[in-house]
């Protein structure tokens, strides 16, 4: 490897020295430079693979805001130390949260000047408006900077009015970075609840994505896993909901080759959050499983969804013995017309309305 040399081998029972560069210092296999007086460094491809981000972006972070790395030495490749990852890695966290870069870069630098100690406490909301705070929606690095209503727009998706946890959940998908998209959503749940979440964060960026994709003809895998990390978050909220109130459950279920079922999923989480007990099925039931299902299951109610208008057929509910099982009958989704549906069948209205109903017709 050109600049890098070993010492002469040594004898038998002898520990191997590591190689050393042109400077004498100790290198490690990937990358990181050892030694008595320093911390280990890192390359900018060591850092991108630890970061998840292309070693571009981590340069153009350096020419435009200057995080870059606080190596200078002369003849040697920059390399990165812990407190210029720390800064890189709060920088990140700010993106996700919904800053534009300029504003995640002020944030990441404020932040790495404070004490360690302080670092626990900078993303918690404010009471006294001290100190950087990102959870809240604002970030205050003495300037006061509000993210609230401010540069609107996410990268690549058209989010005009959307707040900065949609911003950030927009940028997570469009780097596929599942883990984010998934943690951003169970914590927006956690606190504002399903329906908010819905509504302000998971609804825009859902319709910017498909928007894009119907635009582009590109980014089907952006669409593909952005749902399916919604369902996992969603299904979380079901997993851990607290034990449900009514004896009798409500069945929800996509109709028969209905494939699209995410809002259906919404729905039986904020219904589980609300304690109100279910019964989920997943699209690709067949009638008869449908049918079944409310036999066997002698629901309260049954929910069945409609996203396309030519599987919406009136002639399904005439399939599942829902008057038999005196269960009240509803339906939802942009399929279903109001005019055609049989006298005893309701149709739901958005998310929030269909929980409050739904709520009300079982729990009195």
């Amino acid at each position: 490897m050109s600049g890098v040399t070993t010492r002469p081998e040594p004898a038998t029972g002898e520990e191997t020295p590591a190689p050393i560069d042109s400077s004498g210092r100790p290198v490690t296999p990937d990358g990181a430079e050892s030694g008595a007086d320093e911390e280990p460094r890192l390359t900018v491809a060591a850092v991108a693979r630890r970061l998840g981000v292309a070693p571009a972006t981590l340069r153009t972070w350096d020419r435009r805001y200057g995080l870059g790395p606080s190596d200078h030495t002369s003849g040697r490749h920059r390399r990165y130390g812990p407190a210029d990852i720390a800064r890189l890695e709060q920088m990140q966290r700010a993106l996700l949260r919904g800053a534009s870069p300029m504003e995640a870069a002020r944030y990441a630098r404020t932040v790495s000047a404070q004490p360690p100690s302080q670092h626990e406490v900078a993303e918690q909301p404010a009471e006294s408006g001290d100190g950087p705070v990102l959870l809240s929606g604002v970030l205050d690095a003495g300037d006061g900077i509000k993210l609230v209503g401010s540069n609107t727009g996410g990268r690549g998706l058209k989010l005009s009015g959307a707040g900065p946890e949609a911003r950030g959940l927009g940028r997570a998908a469009l780097a596929l970075d599942s883990w984010s998209v998934q943690r951003l959503l169970i914590e927006a749940m956690s606190a504002e609840g399903v329906v908010a979440t819905w509504k302000n964060m998971l609804q825009p960026v859902l319709r910017a994505v498909v928007e894009r994709r119907q635009r582009s003809g590109s980014g089907i895998e952006v669409v593909q896993l952005l749902v399916d990390c919604a369902s996992t978050a969603l299904r979380s909220v079901i997993a851990t909901a607290p034990p449900p109130l009514n004896p009798r459950p409500v069945v929800l279920a996509p109709v028969p080759r209905e494939s699209q079922e995410l809002e259906l999923v919404a729905l039986a989480a904020a219904l589980a959050a609300n304690r109100v007990g279910h019964r989920l099925f997943g699209a690709g039931l067949p009638s008869e499983g449908l049918a079944a299902a409310v036999r066997r299951s002698a629901p309260a109610a049954v929910v069945l969804w409609a996203e396309q208008a030519h599987y919406a057929s009136p002639r399904v509910l005439e399939d599942i013995p829902i008057t038999r099982q005196r269960a009240r009958a509803f339906v939802a989704g942009a399929g279903w017309s109001s005019e055609a549906l049989p006298a005893h069948v309701e149709r739901l209205g958005p998310l929030e309305a269909a929980v409050a109903r739904v709520s009300e017709t079982v729990l009195g």
